[in-house]
């Protein structure tokens, strides 16, 4: 398995199957508009604008499962994270990444990487996956990992 077998949906409403990420490396994040670490939005656009061109792609899953930091619609998701951070990387549909209602991609991410003590619970927003060229995943980082602080290890599966 990789995540190659899943398919999200765009925060337009188009399905993608990640199949079409096949032979970069991908930094999977779960985002959100209001939370203290948005401005990791920021970090995240410098990386895709610096690394694109090299195999990156970052993709943005916006989640409202904690503290309700992500109220907003798709459209309103989307037009805050382009006007105050000019985002131009993928942003998905709004999922959940927690409880019975969780996404099969974040299943099959918390399953393959685990977190702190083996828990598979997302901790907050702004968790990150590295997936590599293969679609296999490669490590978590928490929320207070900055995007320039995971860029060597980025850099390193280019």
């Amino acid at each position: 398995m990789s995540i190659y077998e899943y398919s999200v949906n765009t925060i337009t409403g188009q399905e993608v199957s990640l199949a079409d990420y096949q032979g970069k490396v991908v930094l999977i994040v779960n985002t959100a508009s209001k939370c203290g670490f948005t401005p990791q939005f920021e970090g995240l656009e410098n990386l895709h604008k610096e690394l694109q061109d090299e195999g990156l792609a970052v993709l943005g899953f916006p989640c409202n499962q904690f503290g309700s930091q992500d109220p907003g619609s798709d459209d309103e998701i989307e037009e805050f994270c382009q006007l105050n951070y000019g985002v131009s990387f993928p942003m998905f549909s709004k999922i959940e990444v927690n409880g019975s209602g969780t996404h099969p991609l974040y299943k099959f991410l918390k399953k393959e990487a685990k977190g702190l003590l083996g828990s598979q619970t997302i901790k907050w927003n702004f968790t990150k996956f590295l997936v590599d060229k293969n679609g296999d995943v490669v490590k978590r980082y928490a929320p207070t990992d900055t995007p320039e602080a995971i860029k060597k290890d980025i850099q390193a599966l280019l």
